[in-house]
């Protein structure tokens, strides 16, 4: 990855995470908790969602210790309290998959504009279509990965509503586990 692929990595990644965690506090505020709306959250400006070190440091440091090969990003988290959310066994998993529905619903229409387009009559559209392809392509990894079971990503919270009550011990493993190795 060249550093004009990095710059254009982040064109489309920072609006899909916005969109995505803007996603987690509007199914938070429509379940009954307002914690993002009361905190300046649940809004689609950048500058509420950018971790300093998650979407901009980090990504550039392994960008460059990397050799171009890999970057992660993250935005900051959207707060939401589960004890305000109306059901509080399925509420989490719906604020959970919130973000990750965000992401698909925006790949499918950026997905509907290219099918819609059809084929490129210049390179101008063929350009359009290609960058239009990259963002479903973002969006499509980042639901994938955020569903993944494994604390603190939003399938966590999707497993943690299907297990039995009786399995809270799986719970309070997997989060003892991730979070002190993310720690």
């Amino acid at each position: 990855m060249d550093f004009f692929s990095l710059i254009f990595y982040f064109i489309i990644i920072i609006p899909s995470a916005i969109i995505h965690e803007y996603a987690h506090g509007w199914m938070a505020w429509m379940l009954g908790d307002p914690t993002a709306k009361y905190a300046g959250r649940l809004s689609l400006d950048p500058r509420v969602h950018i971790d300093k070190w998650g979407t901009i440091l980090l990504p550039i440091f392994l960008y460059f210790i990397s050799g171009g090969s890999f970057v992660f990003a993250y935005a900051k988290p959207v707060p939401y309290n589960p004890y305000n959310l109306k059901n509080q066994k399925w509420g989490p998993a719906m604020v959970g998959l919130a973000g990750p529905a965000a992401n698909i619903a925006t790949a499918l229409i950026f997905s509907i504009f290219i099918r819609a387009v059809g084929i490129p009559s210049s390179s101008f559209i063929f350009s359009i279509i290609s960058f239009f392809t990259l963002i479903v392509y973002a969006n499509i990894v980042l639901a994938i990965f955020n569903l993944m079971p494994i604390p603190p990503l939003d399938g966590s919270k999707i497993l943690y509503a299907v297990l039995p009550d009786s399995a809270y011990k799986v719970r309070e493993f997997l989060d003892f586990f991730w979070y002190n190795m993310l720690d």
